[in-house]
Order: C-alpha cells, then structure tokens, then sequence
C-alpha cells in the first residue's frame, strides 16, 4: 500500500497536482521516495490516530496537511510527534525477527508484472518520462 500510494503520489504530481502521503512504515515510504510525505509511528492502519478518538485524529489530520505548506523540497518527509501507547506491545511483536521474516531485503530493481510493462516502462523512459 505504501509504495503504491507512493508511486501514484509521484505520478499526480507530475501532471501538477499536489499529493501528500500520510504512512506508518516508515522504511517503505523512504523507499518510495513519494514528493512529500508525513510520518506517524502509529500500527498499520492507525496512521491517522486511534480508534474512537476524534481530537487526536482530527490534530494528525490537521499537522499532515500543513505539509502543504512547509515541504517544498522533493522527497520531504516529516514525523509527527505522537506516541502510540506500547500497552499491547504492537511494536515489539512488528520488530521481532525471531518470528521469521519471509519477506526479501528492500531494493531498487524495478519489477513488473509483465514483459509488456516493462517494455512501456523501458519506452516512457527512453521518452523522458
């Protein structure tokens, strides 16, 4: 999802409409490198506040879209400064390895779904697009 909305943030942009990505993992929205992104240390799918509160959610929401006005440089990331209580141990169960991670290292080799992407990627590159 974050790469995705990422790629889609850079496609809108370049045909002139401003895009901000709110996310919650934040190695995969630096590997996206989306124009402008907001980052909340919050679980997946809590990137804009807790359940059932309204206050804190509407404040994400608020400080997300001044990136609009501050981030004026390609690439811009800002973290919001809010805490995700750790009562439930969220963050220690996403960063245990023991578990075994199955998924592979992170990396900037583009891939496609077909060969016939990849020859239309391959030409609006080779277009200067």
């Amino acid at each position: 999802c974050h790469q995705t909305v990422s790629l889609v943030a850079r496609y809108l942009e370049e045909r002139g409409l401003p895009t901000l990505c709110m996310a919650s993992a934040l190695d995969i929205i630096k590997a996206g490198w989306p124009p402008r992104a907001v980052f909340v240390d919050y679980p997946l799918g809590h990137t804009t506040g807790k359940p059932f509160a309204p206050a804190e959610q509407l404040a994400i929401v608020r400080q997300g879209l001044a990136g609009f006005e501050t981030m004026t440089q390609p690439g811009s990331l800002s973290h919001l400064d809010f805490r995700w209580a750790d009562d439930d141990g969220w963050k220690a169960a996403e960063d245990d390895t023991a578990r075994g991670d199955q998924r592979q290292p992170r990396d900037t080799t583009p891939r496609y779904q077909t060969e016939a992407d990849r020859q239309l990627a391959k030409a609006r590159l080779a277009a200067g697009g």
